[in-house]
């Protein structure tokens, strides 16, 4: 069934294979459960693969409350997919906005997670400071995007330096990123930006130490920020690996998918 009404908002969710153990994958800010396609298909041979398309995002509702979007109400939404389906726990995989949100699954409800793997994930920012202008960046991002269109801010995205080493991929690949990107709706991004952007969610630094289940942390070696943040995690982490992985950026499934695969199998057997 592709659409699950979760907390009275009705949620897209992709399912593959069949296996004994459950995998969900969590895609990025401007994705869909598609982002993943290519990887859930290898991983549908050994488990059942959920990949929901997060609020505001492909098919999945798109709120015109920014409160809808709180990683919270998200967290909440996903055990209710779990418990939907009859899953106790599950192995947790997310990309950069979804890395946050599985981390956030993870240190709320870790009786829910098997592992937890985080592609260019962070716990967050540490300070009220920190926070407090990511929120005002994001804001006027949000407004941006309501007031220039989706295309204009998917140009606008894909110039960051964030994804400079984007450039690298194939065309047809890159074609396929921009109208994945193109299809979300303004009031979804916007939305999702107010409602689940970096600054909006409570930092999860503190709570890192005490979570006990394996993680492991994959990062571009390109991608210099988020190497920096992966150590500082797996220093805090009790059972965390963290895989480097070279010639990619932030988006490693995409740059270097046979690399983040092999990663990706390692930490789900571990």
């Amino acid at each position: 069934m592709p659409i699950h009404t979760l907390n009275g908002l009705n949620y897209h969710v992709v399912e593959y294979g069949a296996g004994p153990e459950a995998v969900v994958l969590l895609h990025g800010f401007t994705g869909s459960s598609a982002s993943w396609d290519a990887i859930a298909a290898q991983l549908a041979a050994r488990y059942h693969v959920l990949a929901p398309d997060l609020p505001g995002h492909g098919a999945t509702d798109a709120p015109t409350d920014p409160t809808r979007y709180r990683i919270d109400q998200a967290t909440a939404d996903l055990i209710a997919l779990l418990d939907a389906r009859g899953i106790a726990s599950a192995h947790w995989v997310g990309y950069s906005m979804g890395a946050r949100l599985a981390l956030h699954v993870a240190l709320t409800h870790p009786q829910r997670v098997v592992t937890l793997t985080l592609e260019s994930g962070s716990p967050g920012l540490a300070t009220q400071a920190e926070r407090e202008a990511r929120v005002a960046a994001d804001a006027a991002l949000a407004n941006r995007i309501e007031n220039d269109g989706v295309q204009a801010f998917v140009a606008f995205w894909e110039s960051l330096p964030l994804f400079a080493s984007q450039s690298a991929l194939p065309d047809a690949v890159r074609l396929t990123l921009r109208e994945a990107r193109l299809r979300n709706g303004p009031v979804g991004l916007a939305n999702s930006l107010r409602g689940m952007g970096t600054g909006a969610q409570p930092s999860g630094w503190d709570a890192l130490a005490a979570f006990d289940r394996p993680t492991h942390l994959i990062v571009g070696a390109l991608d210099a920020k988020f190497v920096d943040i992966a150590d500082r995690m797996q220093k805090l982490l009790p059972k965390a690996v963290t895989t480097i992985v070279p010639a990619a950026g932030h988006t490693v499934h995409m740059e270097q998918p046979e690399a983040f695969l092999a990663a990706l199998f390692a930490g789900l057997e571990r």
